[in-house]
C-alpha cells in the first residue's frame, strides 16, 4: 500500500481521537439509579365442575369449596424490601347457572390472615359461559401485609345447589410484581 495514502488516514484518525467530545461524568448520580423489574407469575387455577357443590351420598348441598395454595416466594426478605406494588388478575369462566362469591384469604405461616380480597362471579349457562374478570392492585401498607403471606386460601361459595346442576367454574389467574432496587 502507498505511504502517501495511509499517512492522511492515520492523521485523520489521530485528529478525531484527540478532538472527540467527552462529557464530564458525575459518578454521584450512580446512587440515583433504580432498577424496576416486573415479574409475572401464574397464581391459581382450577376447574370446578358443578357436581363438586353437591354431596350425592348424603343428598346435601356443599355451598363452599376451599383450596389452599402455598406462595412461599413472598417470604424472601429482599423481595419484601423491594416490592412496591402487586397486581392480581383473575379470569373466571362460568357455565354454571349460579352466581358465585370467590374470596382469597392470604395467611401467614401461623395461619393469621394477612390480606383478604374477593369478587362476585356472574352466572352463565352451558351454551353461553360468562367471563368475569377481576383486577386487584395492592400497594402501600397492604404490600407489607401481603408479603407476610405463606399461602392463599380460595373459597368459592354458591347460593344453592342440587344434583342436576351442570357446568364448570374455571379460574385462571396471574400476579404481576413491580419491584424497585
Amino acid at each position: 500500500m502507498n505511504k502517501t495514502f495511509t499517512l492522511p488516514i492515520f492523521a485523520a484518525c489521530v485528529c478525531l481521537f484527540l478532538t472527540a467530545c467527552i462529557k464530564n461524568t458525575d459518578f454521584d448520580q450512580a446512587e440515583d439509579i433504580a432498577l424496576t423489574p416486573i415479574f409475572e407469575l401464574n397464581l391459581i387455577y382450577f376447574n370446578l365442575p358443578a357436581d363438586r357443590f353437591f354431596d350425592t351420598i348424603n343428598s346435601t348441598q356443599i355451598l363452599t369449596v376451599r383450596d389452599t395454595t402455598e406462595i412461599r416466594f413472598l417470604d424472601d426478605s429482599t423481595l419484601q424490601e423491594s416490592l412496591r406494588r402487586a397486581e392480581f388478575y383473575f379470569k373466571f369462566t362460568n357455565s354454571i347457572p349460579r352466581d358465585f362469591q370467590v374470596d382469597f384469604q392470604f395467611l401467614s405461616e401461623m395461619n393469621d390472615t394477612t390480606y383478604v380480597s374477593g369478587t362476585p362471579v356472574a352466572q352463565g349457562t352451558l351454551t353461553a359461559p360468562v367471563i368475569t374478570e377481576f383486577v386487584e392492585n395492592v400497594e402501600g401498607e397492604d404490600i407489607v401485609r401481603l408479603t407476610q403471606a405463606h399461602k392463599v386460601v380460595v373459597s368459592v361459595t354458591i347460593p344453592s345447589s342440587n344434583e342436576n346442576l351442570e357446568g364448570t367454574l374455571n379460574l385462571k389467574s396471574k400476579t404481576t410484581y413491580f419491584l424497585e432496587y
